[in-house]
């Protein structure tokens, strides 16, 4: 049975987390000697500057570390008296990660000698047969220490997360200058993404209508010229039916340009209504209590449609989830199908959501591994 997606998510993200605290324990033990010393050194006024830059260098490694495994970013401009102050606090945690991981190696050592003394019917500890209750004793208390020493280290994983930020936090010119970064990489995003959406109405036009009437117009003229009534008559109805057709096509285009239910209705009719479209059977939860903005709903409603097209023509699948809900203050949208996976975020329509999404200041993800399934995900703000 395959692992789901959100479940590997979850255990990489554990697993990296885990590292992260299993590095920070061990240069915790270099942190609490270099402030021992250092703060013993600093009553000398010659080794204050020495002193301080080696407490910056020890700072850097742990930001580094905190970005690297937990995805934590704080500024780079602290002070040097600043970096020396925050190894005091931050030895004290790292020795206390270090404290939490041999107990959790002793705790695995002594669950493996006392499973294999019940295995050979002496009771915890040895000695004397064991009753009935001591494996479902031994296991309760087994499962109780698991969980207190997960708790001990998500605790300090917390801590040390939020010590990082008071004392490495970003300024607020700091804060300033990324949001400038933001604004001016989402205003090119929402140029290329309006580019994009340009030549792709362009290119429907030309493909699609632009053809069809180039059709009809031969059939017509051919139907004028005629001189026989009956392959006059088979002309026009041919005419007819490609009329029909370019209507047909001319609607899709305009649907796909901005369909009408989403202004009139909003976005639960609007996504029944491409659902109904669908060549594929599609699954459809909608969990909004109140509509969004109508800008949020056009990004949500307009992700959902290039996805199910994506996979309608690339993924081969039997079926497709569509699921949007609110989560806190945004909107989650989420589209999965069950098929041949490896769709890519910077490859064909995917990218053109992505640089969407960005302009609303929304997060946007892809999950696509060989195999399947494919999960697209967009986060949008909803204040």
């Amino acid at each position: 049975m395959p692992v789901p997606a959100a479940m590997r998510r979850y255990l990489r993200k554990a697993l990296r987390g885990t590292l992260g605290l299993a590095i920070g324990a061990m240069t915790a033990a270099a942190e609490a000697f270099y402030v021992l010393f250092g703060t013993l050194a600093l009553t000398v006024p010659a080794l204050r500057q020495p002193v301080f830059a080696g407490a910056r260098v020890l700072s850097e490694v742990e930001r580094r570390r905190l970005e690297k495994y937990f995805g934590e970013e704080n500024a780079t401009n602290y002070t040097d008296r600043r970096a020396m102050a925050y190894l005091v606090p931050r030895s004290v945690i790292g020795l206390l990660c270090a404290a939490i991981f041999i107990l959790i190696l002793l705790g695995a050592v002594s669950a493996v000698i006392i499973a294999a003394q019940l295995v050979e019917g002496q009771s915890p500890g040895g000695g004397a047969p064991a009753d009935w209750y001591d494996p479902v004793t031994t296991a309760l208390f087994g499962a109780l220490l698991v969980f207190l020493s997960l708790q001990g280290l998500i605790g300090v994983a917390t801590l040390d997360a939020r010590l990082a930020k008071r004392f490495f936090g970003p300024s607020k010119s700091e804060r300033l200058r990324r949001r400038l970064s933001e604004l001016t990489t989402s205003r090119a995003e929402v140029v290329e993404a309006v580019n994009g959406e340009r030549r792709r109405i362009e290119r429907d036009l030309h493909d699609g209508v632009q053809q069809r009437l180039v059709a009809l117009g031969m059939l017509l003229g051919r139907a004028r010229r005629a001189t026989d009534p009956e392959h006059a008559s088979e002309l026009l109805r041919q005419a007819h039916e490609e009329s029909q057709r370019a209507l047909e096509d001319l609607r899709e285009v305009s649907w796909r340009v901005y369909p009408i239910a989403l202004d009139s209705d909003g976005l639960h009719p609007a996504l029944e209504a491409l659902a109904e479209r669908s060549g594929v059977p599609v699954n459809l939860r909608v969990g909004l209590p109140e509509r969004p903005p109508a800008a949020i709903e056009t990004v949500v409603y307009f992700v959902a449609s290039e996805a199910v097209t994506n996979t309608i023509k690339h993924a081969a699948a039997t079926r497709i989830d569509i699921e949007a809900e609110r989560d806190g203050s945004k909107v989650r949208v989420r589209i999965t199908d069950d098929g041949t996976g490896g769709a890519r975020e910077s490859g064909g329509g995917l990218s053109g959501l992505a640089m969407r999404v960005a302009a609303a200041d929304g997060h946007f993800t892809v999950d696509s591994p060989p195999g399947g399934p494919t999960v697209v995900t967009a986060v949008l703000p909803c204040e």
